[in-house]
């Protein structure tokens, strides 16, 4: 006789309950995925268990008519490191996408990052020299005031700009939009925020460096589910409500969610920072012709807007589709109940991140791993890095 789909839902959970692993991970993001896949080719049993409803963290997708919809905002694979560009091609095949950002300032469009393109759009410059020649004058000036009032070093995130790139630059391209990022004035937000900002001195709209870049092709949930392919799993979980039976059922824990959390907020709560996001279908086929477009000035109340299609649809496929799905990106402050996206690396944090990891760190069967329970920011390759070491270091 046949379970119905509820009872057999509940038997697998209930004989999955009774079994003892190797690894209880604790979240389905690329590190806890990768993770898992590692053990699983060492030999190792691993259930991987996530509060949401779904699997694969902030790199979910979820398809929209035909689109596969970034749900945590944009992801672009980029990295320098073969063996991990290897890995994760060895799961599923990656796209020849190249992040080409754009910035609206006021109707006037700008090429990303800031290259030969961008200071021809702002000055009318052919030349690198006429461009580095415009960039340095304003840097003087800027200068030339701070130490007309009596400083000489930076004060503020403002102040350390225009020393980088100059007035025309900061105001368009960047004021506005680090302002929404952060919630305050670039005025109040300290220097350190911005540590370089890069001038290239080429006609080279790609964002990135590295070089190897793309996305999964079919999206990332292809390589999510390749990772935790034959792996136990379970979402709607909740690891703190019943965290002595988690506990229970593994020699190890790797553990990726707040690190805070997991000590009980014992020394006081991290802060970070947040986004939320509008999505919308729009009855056309291309909406904005790319896939991410800045909005730098201030009035405007979201920081972009991210049309999903192009992450994956070149030439005349975008046209195979006759809707296209954008979402309007919003940075705010992070409160109880929402997802962290940021970590606020402040001294005050920072110190008081210490203190955790020193608990952390004395840890026998628990493994901290990824940007909630290293409260650091990561991009997707040095996730992955992170995983390949720990499980090498752990193992």
């Amino acid at each position: 006789m046949r379970l119905n789909n509820k009872k057999r839902i509940f038997a697998l959970e209930k004989l999955r309950i009774m079994k003892h692993y190797d690894y209880l991970i604790v979240g389905s993001g690329l590190f806890g995925a990768t993770f898992a896949y590692l053990a699983k080719q060492a030999g190792k049993t691993c259930l991987v268990i996530d509060k949401r409803s779904h699997l694969g963290g902030n790199i979910y997708c979820e398809n929209v008519e035909g689109i596969n919809v970034h749900k945590y905002g944009a992801h672009i694979f980029h990295t320098n490191n073969k063996r991990v560009w290897n890995f994760v091609n060895s799961i599923v095949e990656f796209n020849r996408y190249t992040n080409c950002p754009v910035a609206n300032y006021k109707g006037k469009l700008y090429n990303l990052p800031f290259n030969m393109n961008t200071f021809y759009q702002m000055w009318g410059v052919h030349t690198p020299e006429e461009a580095l020649k415009a960039i340095e004058q304003q840097k003087a000036e800027a200068l030339q005031s701070m130490i007309g009032a009596g400083r000489t070093e930076p004060q503020n995130l403002e102040e350390q700009a225009l020393l980088l790139v100059g007035k025309d630059i900061y105001e368009r391209l960047i004021k506005g939009y680090t302002e929404k990022q952060w919630g305050r004035k670039c005025t109040e937000l300290p220097p350190f925020i911005i540590k370089r900002l890069p001038v290239r001195l080429t006609f080279d709209n790609n964002y990135f460096n590295d070089k190897y870049q793309g996305i999964p092709v079919g999206g990332y949930n292809r390589l999510t589910e390749g990772l935790l392919e034959g792996i136990d799993t379970m979402t709607n979980i909740d690891f703190f409500a019943d965290r002595q039976k988690w506990e229970a059922m593994a020699d190890k824990i790797v553990f990726t969610g707040k690190i805070d959390e997991f000590y009980g907020y014992q020394f006081g709560k991290l802060q970070y920072r947040t986004v939320y996001f509008e999505q919308e279908t729009i009855d056309t086929p291309n909406y904005q012709g790319n896939a991410v477009v800045n909005y730098t000035e201030r009035e405007v109340p979201y920081t972009r807007v991210i049309e999903h299609k192009h992450f994956e649809m070149f030439g005349a496929e975008l046209y195979e589709i006759s809707n296209t799905v954008v979402s309007r990106e919003y940075s705010t402050e992070w409160k109880d109940g929402m997802e962290p996206y940021y970590p606020v690396n402040d001294d005050t944090n920072n110190a008081l991140y210490e203190q955790y990891k020193a608990l952390a760190d004395k840890e026998e069967n628990v493994i901290f791993g990824g940007r909630l329970a290293e409260y650091k920011y990561y991009d997707m390759a040095p996730v992955i890095e992170q995983a390949m070491l720990k499980f090498e270091q752990k193992k």
